[in-house]
């Protein structure tokens, strides 16, 4: 099980980063691991500024079609693991050349499709079960089903070993004061989402109440975030003048942050809302707050998605009320509640942390499934 293996790792990123940026938590935390990972994606931009130190252990290639000289790498360091992201599908080439290998190393590689993060019922149903090729130069192979949960009947969530160690020796004013931000002991309250409908209601609490009270810093992540606050702010109903004013209310834009900095900003918030698969296992991690707008889908299928998770983690009425009118469920935005979604958080974490993480499950799984081709 310590053997380091070759992964290959492909990714399709759809849109919003969330795809790219699960795929290169997990090849970097494999290659920290001691296993080379070679991580092929359709378009690695943002990569520049989600990782732009890379990963010693990671090398970043085109998935083009077809694979052209880069299948040269392939017969230089044979794949041990083949891991398909969130049901893309392997280049042919690449499967045929793995093929072909097997009577050179007598070893088929381990197939599998890590499939996206869900608290439903059917993922413990699925997880770990083999799908059998029927055809093509891979046939008689297994390709394994891999899929994250919350629960210790699925395959857990992205945690590196040090996660705990690094929050805790965090300091909060010197990374918002590298950041030219003036923070003065307000709330700190984080602000990464699409463009929910709600989010006028949310400036107008803030702005009226704050957070317990006191006055609040929004920090509002660059992207779809931050056109969706500005064109809140220019509306002209937000521009009528208010009695009570907006004193309790600061507004900072942040630029595009890596995703060591993502984590920084929500170390560093009271409260954190965020979006898609990624941030939100992030967000679990940091023990805060934490209110989370679930990707939608045309069809409604992230309402049910997203009650699965609610109900998972035994979330309190507030924050499920909360999590209703957030996604567009309610009309009404209900009053912000951090102390009880804090305990919340923190408790989810606890049990969380029990459970073995998504990297070491992955590695113990290979392990019991790579034996010699017959």
């Amino acid at each position: 099980m310590n053997r380091s293996l070759q992964w290959d790792i492909f990714c399709k990123v759809i849109d919003n980063h969330g795809d790219i940026g699960v795929c290169w938590r997990l090849s970097a935390e494999l290659a920290t691991r001691g296993h080379r990972v070679r991580l092929w994606v359709d378009d690695a931009s943002a990569l520049r500024w989600m990782a732009p130190e890379g990963c010693e252990g990671v090398t970043v290639l085109p998935w083009l079609e077809p694979l052209g000289m880069n299948m040269l790498r392939l017969h230089a360091a044979p794949c041990d693991v083949l891991v398909e992201a969130f049901g893309c599908e392997v280049a042919p080439e690449f499967i045929a050349t793995c093929a072909d290998q097997i009577s050179d190393t007598d070893q088929k590689p381990v197939w599998l499709n890590l499939e996206y993060l869900s608290a439903e019922p059917y993922v413990e149903r699925n997880h770990a079960l083999p799908s059998p090729v029927q055809r093509g130069p891979a046939a008689g192979w297994n390709k394994w089903f891999f899929y994250p949960g919350f629960t210790p009947a699925t395959g857990g969530l992205l945690r590196e070993p040090t996660l705990l160690d690094r929050q805790a020796g965090f300091d909060r004013a010197a990374w918002l004061a590298a950041r030219g931000i003036a923070w003065q002991g307000e709330k700190l309250v984080s602000l990464f989402c699409y463009e929910p409908p709600a989010l006028a209601g949310l400036l107008t609490q803030l702005s009226q109440h704050g957070l317990d009270g006191q006055p609040v810093r929004l920090l509002v992540a660059d992207g779809r975030a931050s056109h969706a606050v500005k064109a809140v702010l220019n509306d002209e109903k937000w521009l009528q003048p208010r009695q009570d004013g907006r004193e309790k209310l600061s507004i900072s834009y942040l630029p595009l942050l890596s995703q060591i900095d993502f984590d920084h900003l929500l170390w560093a918030c009271e409260l954190n809302f965020v979006r898609g698969e990624d941030s939100v296992v992030r967000a679990l991690w940091s023990g805060q707050a934490l209110v989370w707008q679930i990707y939608p889908q045309a069809d409604q299928a992230h309402q049910v998605k997203l009650q699965a998770f609610l109900d998972e983690l035994d979330a309190p009425a507030s924050l499920r009320h909360f999590h209703a009118a957030w996604n567009n469920l309610e009309d009404q935005v209900p009053a912000l509640d951090p102390g009880a979604w804090s305990a919340w958080t923190a408790t989810a974490r606890q049990r969380l942390l029990s459970q073995d993480d998504l990297c070491t499950q992955l590695i113990h799984f290979v392990a019991h499934h790579r034996q010699p081709t017959p």
